[in-house]
């Protein structure tokens, strides 16, 4: 960032940074749709591919548009670097590729989204790194599953579904005693209300297909950090494996992250309007939501976040059946797993984003089979509650 960056708030950093205007005087940000880029000499050339200068090579690594989101994300974030991924997924893999290596353990949070538990157990197993778990608003059993061949810590904050919070600050801290790097999946909050790397996490990954896009146009994935984790370690996986994000994706997360802030308040409204009604409806067992008095970390989300987040679960009498059939009752509402968007979106997370976990494990992550997920989206109050009334009971 710039010195008039810093000086920036959030929100301008939002539409401001990362653009630099071409001969062309552009006011939007373009899209260079091109795999590669020419060079004056051969010379010239040459020191591009050795790294002596800084410049555009080939669009697997190097993209204008692509670094236009980078920079942007990265000053929203407070981080120095960001790469840009294809997923959300790939954000972690190529983290994990970065900066570990065989005979290496990671502690992890229980409730991180199932692909992640997946790509933990099943891929970086192969290669011999292991994963233990750990409870995530429990600092002394993360402290519990450190070994001395930890090397990081990984979490979602709040959690997906249950929107359970991990105490950023006290697991940097035990991280760094350990000499490991504290990860920190963004993906509920957006660096609009939370930004972990303040709170000292070394990492931070997101999915931008969710709330930085925002209208569910795109796939894609970051990470933000310092520039040698980043910058180097986690950029040399992306320049030869090539999890690349598209110049179009990028540009469709840059306009995103325009009205990131303004959305994130929207959400909030919503879901803590969502939250407080849910409380009252017979049938409901539990709702989770970290703007609840009765959610048991309503404190910690009032210091580390700047509002709750546009997430809403709860759990209903009757389990899977009881779930299944409010799920069906809804018109308006999109069934679907993706959330982050300016559509409201309904799941049930024992069968779709947590399915491939085994009872087993779905019951240790309190995943119930009369939990339903809710991404409160953008739609008028009103509407998102009489179309989830139609099927509750006594509707």
């Amino acid at each position: 960032m710039t010195e008039q960056d810093q000086e920036w708030a959030l929100e301008t950093l939002a539409v401001r940074t990362g653009h630099r205007r071409t001969a062309e005087q552009e006011h939007s940000e373009p899209i260079f749709a091109t795999s590669s880029f020419v060079f004056a000499s051969a010379a010239e050339a040459a020191a591009r591919f050795s790294g002596e200068s800084a410049g555009n090579i080939y669009s697997r690594f190097t993209n204008p548009t692509v670094r236009a989101f980078e920079e942007r994300l990265a000053a929203m974030e407070g981080g120095e670097c960001c790469v840009a991924t294809a997923s959300g997924m790939s954000a972690i893999l190529s983290t994990c590729m970065g900066l570990l290596q065989q005979g290496d353990h990671i502690v992890s949070s229980r409730s991180v989204f199932g692909s992640t538990t997946m790509l933990f157990n099943k891929y970086l197993q192969r290669f011999g790194i292991t994963t233990d778990y750990a409870a995530l608003a429990d600092v002394d059993d993360w402290r519990r599953k450190i070994r001395p061949n930890t090397r990081m810590l990984f979490l979602e904050t709040p959690s997906n579904p249950l929107t359970e919070l991990g105490d950023i600050r006290a697991l940097a801290d035990l991280a760094h005693a350990h000499d490991c790097v504290l990860v920190v999946d963004n993906c509920f909050c957006s660096p609009a209300l939370q930004r972990p790397l303040d709170l000292g996490a070394d990492i931070v990954v997101h999915s931008a297909t969710k709330y930085l896009d925002g209208q569910g146009r795109a796939v894609g994935g970051a990470v933000v950090g310092d520039r040698k984790r980043v910058g180097e370690d986690v950029f040399g996986v992306l320049r030869t494996a090539g999890p690349t994000m598209s110049p179009f994706a990028a540009w469709v997360f840059l306009k995103g992250l325009e009205t990131l802030s303004l959305r994130m308040q929207a959400h909030s409204a919503n879901a803590a309007r969502l939250a407080d009604w849910l409380s009252t409806q017979a049938g409901v067992a539990r709702v989770h939501y970290p703007g609840l008095d009765s959610h048991p970390q309503h404190a910690l989300a009032q210091v580390q976040q700047t509002l709750p987040g546009g997430v809403v679960s709860f759990e209903l009498d009757g389990g899977r059946e009881a779930a299944w059939r409010l799920i069906d009752a809804t018109r308006m509402l999109s069934i679907t797993a993706n959330l982050g968007d300016a559509k409201t979106t309904i799941t049930h997370p024992a069968t779709t984003t947590h399915g491939r976990l085994t009872p087993e494990q779905r019951a240790e992550s309190g995943i119930s089979e009369g939990l339903v997920r809710v991404a409160a989206g953008l739609e008028a109050f009103d509407d998102i509650r009489n179309d989830l009334a139609r099927g509750l009971p006594g509707r």
